[in-house]
């Protein structure tokens, strides 16, 4: 799971350090509580749908925010393998998305372990979330539960320099490169080779033809992709219900950021979707709520706020796995001090551990 981070730029300057994974104990005596009512919520999940629950959050909490990567599946199989084989497994999932070959890996090792898997969304699932809900013979949407398209954005070094950040390379989205082309055919009225060969000169112009390469291979691993999760189901769908989700989710939805609620994804989209009972919904959401406050998902991360003399250490948790087994948490490490700046205000802020620690 990797951080995006965005501390404040005003006031502010800061360095940030990624390095592997850290066990040390907090060195701001900050404890993470709330486990036993979390555990009673997904008992009793369990209990209703007769299953083993583990949830999975990654936070979106401003500066700390974290997103679906490859790390999470050494973390879902030590649960998996204390909880050993079941009839039945859930997994609550929340997420604003993130690498889109995590859900593929992922599914494929939580069907080791059972012959049912379903998916419980209280709320968020996008983008890599929505991808992995696609290989689950159920996906359980509470009335606050949120789908999304599978349309990723793509950036590599050939990308268009960002002219606010001469370091960055801004993404590109796969869908609006497509729709840039669709549009010059629909314009004209007719296909013509020589007007959409000026148009894709034009694009060239602008976008690296490598990166342009780029943004047609991920199209085609992206609808790869969802074709061989929905491949994982018991129960298979027919070649055109196939088709249709596919094409919903990465070119009927104009808009990566569109929103698709229970009814929309049952009804239009023709997912495999059940509409959570008011007492499941109301768990699901408890459980939201338990884990939202947790990480303070809401409050934006202030380094100012911690500042105790000159130089604080701390500890931000900022995703979670948890089972009736145990809880693991996605932990930044870090030192915030203040240095001699030419602005008064500014502070340095160091993040040189992030990774799962098991408690």
């Amino acid at each position: 799971m990797r951080h995006q981070h965005g501390f404040f730029y005003w006031h502010i300057i800061i360095y940030i350090m990624c390095h592997a994974m850290g066990h040390n104990n907090a060195k701001t005596g900050r404890q993470f509580m709330a486990r036993p009512q979390r555990v009673d919520i997904l008992q009793k999940i369990g209990r209703k749908r007769g299953s083993v629950v583990l949830s999975y959050f990654t936070g979106d909490r401003e500066n700390v925010s974290t997103r679906i990567a490859p790390d999470v599946v050494r973390v879902i199989y030590r649960h998996l393998e204390i909880i050993g084989n079941h009839p039945r497994v859930d997994l609550i999932l929340y997420t604003r998305g993130g690498d889109v070959l995590t859900p593929w890996r992922l599914v494929n090792l939580i069907r080791e372990y059972t012959d049912h898997f379903s998916v419980l969304v209280p709320f968020r699932a996008y983008s890599a979330g929505t991808l992995l809900c696609l290989g689950a013979d159920e996906i359980v949407m509470g009335k606050m539960g949120e789908l999304g398209p599978i349309d990723p954005s793509v950036v590599n070094a050939f990308n268009p320099q960002d002219p606010s950040n001469p370091s960055a390379r801004l993404p590109v989205s796969i869908e609006d490169v497509y729709s840039y082309m669709t549009l010059i055919a629909e314009k004209m009225g007719i296909y013509d080779e020589s007007v959409m060969a000026r148009a894709f000169l034009l694009l060239a112009e602008k976008i690296h033809p490598l990166a342009l390469g780029n943004v047609h291979r991920n199209w085609m691993l992206i609808r790869s992709l969802a074709n061989k999760m929905l491949g994982l189901r018991r129960e298979r769908l027919t070649g055109e219900q196939v088709q249709n989700i596919v094409d919903y989710l990465t070119e009927k939805l104009y808009a990566h950021n569109h929103m698709i609620a229970r009814r929309e994804a049952k009804e239009e989209i023709g997912l495999p979707v059940t509409f959570a009972d008011n007492e499941l919904n109301n768990l699901m959401w408890s459980l939201y709520e338990h884990v939202a406050a947790e990480l303070k998902l809401t409050e934006p991360f202030n380094p100012t706020e911690i500042m105790r003399g000159n130089r604080t250490e701390f500890e931000v948790a900022s995703g979670m796995v948890e089972s009736e087994c145990g809880s693991d948490y996605f932990v930044f490490s870090g030192v915030v001090e203040h240095r001699d700046y030419p602005e008064t205000g500014q502070i340095n802020v160091n993040i040189n551990k992030q990774g799962w620690r098991t408690l």
